[in-house]
């Protein structure tokens, strides 16, 4: 199994936000969990800046878990495998392996939207 560390989630966040063609990261989770979460930090019982990507260990390696908000252009699938090449490459640098990966597309930004 694999310590789950700070700098390890930190690197696996950054390796997904910067990925071309990803424009927002969510919150992995259910709307209930989502709004619990809100709800704990804005009392102050969790940190506002929590990451937002899932990084847990299992027997294998790191499962990775992202919901994601990406352009219509490249499209979903090119800026998926992209994004599973990042995190590959994020944990590589760090000493590990990639188990699993599950990366949920909730937005799709219309090409009217670029920003």
């Amino acid at each position: 199994m694999t310590d789950i560390t700070p700098v390890l989630v930190e690197r696996v966040e950054a390796a997904v936000r910067a990925t071309s063609g990803v424009r927002d990261v969510y919150r992995s989770g259910s709307l209930v969990s989502n709004i619990v979460g809100a709800g704990a930090a804005a009392i102050g019982l969790r940190a506002g800046g929590d990451p937002v990507v899932v990084v847990s260990s299992e027997e294998s390696g790191v499962r990775v878990e992202a919901t994601l908000g990406i352009d219509f252009v490249p499209g979903a699938g090119e800026t998926l495998r992209a994004v599973r090449a990042a995190v590959d490459e994020a944990l590589d640098e760090e000493g590990a392996r990639l188990s699993s990966i599950v990366l949920t597309v909730a937005y799709v930004h219309s090409r009217e939207n670029r920003a």
